[in-house]
């Protein structure tokens, strides 16, 4: 059965009136598509077409209408042709659902160019976060691919076969094969028989002995998605709301879907009751125990969904009372369609989605649901996973063998069953890469050996690592949402930090953290600009103003003064050798002062400060009076210096 399950009889897509209404052919063409009768309507809107008819409501219908019965190229097709009309006022679910189409195709450039168009139109959309925050989307399926051997089942038939799951060594699953002994109704949505649950024997290779359950498992309606209790004697099924076996329907003409209990003894079914979180205007289907039996998964569009359906729980009482539903939220959900979830004995939740980012149709997806606050979503990749439609996937995990359905290339028709065998396990491990560097924050230069940290928004250590030679670090860190704070420190030099944020499982690269230089205290009878590396202050000649060069040397010495500031230092300023002596005397005076001055007005304690002038009584070359040199030799000798005095 195509997708009719899967989307639900209570599928929605929102269509306009028809602009050519008064004709009858597209008239009954609609009435059928409102009806979900889209194999009758596939049919008539077609032969509209081949009249002539080119209307945007037409392609939209022909598209949604094959697109619900997972005809996905030739839905790809006509929404094709919708976005070709100049005119065409499309909304933006379209984009989203012709690229689900293209990738059916393998046309995954055209796919991803309609999903960027999605994304730019409705950023706010689930599906479209997902896809931005999983651009690299088919590398990572690549990477959880390979790890399954898969075989289709002998049992399959030309028609839909699905919904696989174990009683005790039976397996029971939902056809709508026709068995031949009475006429079976044909359903308009797929042009297929009615569902009923089957049961298959096993042998030594495969299944056999394919019998239809009891009557009172199977009526007049669609039967399918059985989940049975460990002991075998209860079941939860899916079924059409039904009374007295025959189709109950709402004031749509609608026959919602509905979960059932029954009791079981032996291939005899009794007591079947609804479940009460069912309603006459919205579908359950699709159940699934946890492992200890305390919850029922299943798939539901009730009030309060995301999207098409969407994955919810409810809890069974020890008196066998059901609790409210509980939307699995939007980590989970999406605005399509999440169903058939199963969840195996290591508490892995999968499901089937096409919100999520995936190969095309419905793909198979997992994450531990033991951890619900960090849930990781994975594709379980190729080759359970297809461009068509690949879901109600169950496992074994003590074995690691298990069934799925797919409508792929290559089987008997339809939906089918196959069986696998999972050879490596899902690596549910999430990891962010935090790259970056730590640097000298005066030079650029690479620290290496640094200690680089990374912290949590609530302080906690997380990782360390020391850096390379070149100043690089890489560290891996879970890839949880949110503030973190790389701390960089080495001898010698100050502490520093900084913050950056982890988006999804992104990589955080060129994280830089500079340092600067540890002030220490320079030994007294040391010129402090030698201590710190620094130019000298210099003079232009016969001036005494300090000049902007030498503000950036005077910075370093208010640092230092900010680090140490009962420090005592003597400024001692000097001259060239020209002029006289006693007139160098005087000019240094006042260089040594203007120095001083210059410190006193940053702040610094004019009680540390003493200011001397030496003329040209201490040159620190060979330009002595009579001596020839040039203007830079002699520039050598006119500064200041900083003489430690007391710290």
């Amino acid at each position: 059965m195509k997708n009719k399950l899967r989307t639900f009889l209570a599928a929605t897509i929102v269509l306009s009136t028809l602009a050519f209404a008064q004709d009858k052919n597209s008239e009954k063409a609609k009435k059928d598509f409102d009806q979900y009768a889209y194999s009758k309507a596939i049919e008539k809107y077609e032969t509209l077409v081949e009249k002539g008819y080119t209307e945007e409501q037409i392609y939209k219908n022909l598209g949604d209408a094959n697109y619900a019965n997972a005809n996905y190229k030739e839905a790809a097709d006509w929404y094709g042709k919708l976005f070709s009309l100049e005119t065409a006022n499309v909304d933006t679910d379209y984009m989203y659902r012709y690229a689900q189409t293209l990738k059916s195709t393998k046309d995954y450039k055209a796919a991803d160019q309609w999903l960027a168009k999605f994304r730019a139109s409705n950023s706010a959309d689930v599906r479209a976060i997902k896809a931005a925050d999983n651009l690299d989307y088919l590398n990572e399926i690549e990477e959880n691919s390979g790890r399954y051997d898969i075989k289709n089942l002998a049992i399959n038939s030309a028609a839909s076969d699905f919904a696989p799951s174990m009683n005790g060594e039976k397996l029971v699953f939902a056809t709508a094969r026709d068995s031949g002994k009475v006429a079976r109704r044909i359903h308009d949505w797929t042009n297929q028989p009615f569902l009923n649950l089957y049961s298959a024997n096993p042998d030594e290779t495969d299944f056999s002995a394919v019998n239809k359950l009891d009557q009172n498992a199977n009526k007049k309606t669609h039967e399918s998605s059985a989940v049975f209790t460990k002991d075998g004697k209860t079941v939860y099924f899916t079924r059409n709301n039904s009374q007295n076996g025959n189709f109950s329907r709402d004031d749509k003409g609608v026959s919602r879907l509905k979960i059932y209990r029954a009791k079981v003894n032996e291939d005899n079914w009794s007591d079947i009751i609804e479940l009460p979180f069912n309603g006459d205007d919205y579908s359950c289907a699709h159940p699934a125990l946890s492992p200890d039996e305390s919850k029922l998964y299943f798939a539901s569009d009730m009030p309060g969904t995301v999207g098409e359906s969407d994955i919810f729980s409810a809890n069974i009482n020890s008196d066998g009372s059901i609790g409210a539903p509980v939307n699995s939220g939007n980590v989970i959900n999406t605005e399509a369609r999440e169903t058939f979830p199963f969840i195996s004995s290591d508490n892995i939740l999968y499901f089937a989605s096409d919100g999520h980012p995936g190969l095309g149709g419905l793909d198979v997806f997992a994450t531990s649901i033991e951890d619900m606050g960090n849930l990781n979503i994975l594709n379980i990749g190729k080759p359970i996973n297809t461009e068509q439609d690949d879901f109600s996937y169950i496992v074994d995990k003590e074995t690691n063998k298990g069934y799925f359905a797919s409508n792929r290339e290559g089987g008997k028709g339809s939906d089918d069953i196959y069986s696998f065998t999972e050879n490596e396990p899902l690596d549910f491990n999430c990891y962010s890469l935090v790259a970056g560097r730590v640097i000298d924050e005066e030079t650029k230069e690479p620290i290496g050996m640094a200690k680089v940290s990374i912290f949590d928004a609530a302080d906690k250590l997380i990782s360390s690592i020391d850096t390379a030679a070149d100043g690089s670090y890489e560290m891996s860190i879970e890839c949880t949402e949110g503030n973190f704070n790389v701390v960089a420190m080495k001898q010698d030099y100050l502490k520093n930090n900084k913050n950056f944020t982890v988006v999804k499982s992104k990589d955080t690269g060129d994280v830089i953290v500079s340092l600067e230089k540890e002030l220490k205290k320079a030994p007294v009878g040391t010129d402090l600009a030698k201590f710190l590396n620094i130019e000298p202050v210099y003079f232009d000649y016969d001036k005494w103003f300090i000049r902007p060069d030498a503000k950036i040397s005077m910075e370093k010495i208010l640092t230092y003064f900010k680090e140490y500031p009962n420090t005592k230092i003597q400024i001692g300023s000097h001259t060239d050798s020209r002029a006289s002596k006693a007139y160098n005397i005087r000019l240094s005076d006042k260089r040594a002062n203007a120095t001083m001055e210059y410190l006193v007005q940053k702040g610094v304690a004019a009680e540390n400060l003493k200011a001397l002038g030496f003329g040209e009584t201490m040159l620190t070359n060979e330009c002595f009076n009579n001596v020839k040199c040039d203007d830079q030799k002699h520039q050598e000798n006119r500064r200041s210096e900083f003489i430690i005095l007391e710290q």
